[in-house]
């Protein structure tokens, strides 16, 4: 048993940029894919580990400062917290997942702590001053993303990376088939990234007034339950 391949969605999504503003977000992601490729190359195993430790900031940090800003102003947050969140939690689970396949080596956990300080401070400033720019920074991201596990895909599919058994905390996140790989769980990772993809491009697209697009399906997954809750 495996997991529908049509989880991709299209593949082919690209928001052209609009204005100075779309061009910055555009090329600080083209950077950052340059110096992924410089690192990693084809070790995608470990580009995962390190680029979803990333991944997972804009969401908190888009979270806190919609709570924030929703107590200045005393108004409805219309749902963006909460959305950003999840966002958060889902890329997180991502780490946990690539972790369990391939274990972080003490220079790429080193590479974690920095590139997770620079750019939490960067994207936290990015976000006070321009949060459309910073959406459509993440909805760029998450285009990089969904190419990068397509790559990873071929590189199973032409027998170039092991397709080892799906870990146990993958198959219990997305509800997998107990025989599930790791292409499998790659497919689901790659669908939620299209859903990032799209929710950004969106919230970003709402900042400027502009058509809202559509949104890719996020793959079915378990939620996370609160200790409170469960105790409760």
């Amino acid at each position: 048993m495996t997991v529908d391949a049509t989880l991709h969605n299209d593949l082919r999504v690209h928001y052209s940029p609009v204005g100075a503003s779309d061009r910055f977000a555009l090329g600080v992601t083209k950077f950052l894919r340059f110096i992924a490729d410089t690192f990693f190359a084809r070790k995608y195993g470990h580009r995962a580990v390190v680029l979803e430790t990333v991944a997972a900031v804009p969401g908190m940090v888009g979270a806190t400062l919609n709570h924030l800003r929703g107590l200045r102003r005393m108004q409805d947050d219309k749902g963006w917290i909460r959305t950003l969140m999840d966002e958060a939690e889902n890329e997180r689970m991502h780490l946990m997942t690539f972790v369990a396949v391939c274990q972080p080596t003490p220079f790429e956990r080193l590479m974690v702590i920095a590139a997770q300080g620079v750019f939490y401070f960067f994207f936290f400033g990015l976000y006070l001053i321009a949060p459309k720019t910073a959406h459509r920074l993440v909805g760029y991201f998450e285009e990089e993303a969904v190419i990068s596990y397509t790559h990873y895909l071929a590189e199973i599919d032409d027998g170039r990376s092991p397709n080892v058994g799906a870990p146990a905390i993958a198959i219990r996140y997305w509800n997998l088939p107990a025989d599930a790989t790791l292409r499998d769980v790659i497919l689901v990772v790659r669908a939620d990234e299209a859903h990032h993809r799209d929710v950004n491009h969106g919230f970003a697209n709402e900042m400027a007034g502009l058509p809202q697009g559509t949104v890719a399906a996020c793959p079915p997954h378990v939620d996370l339950v609160p200790i409170w809750r469960m105790s409760a």
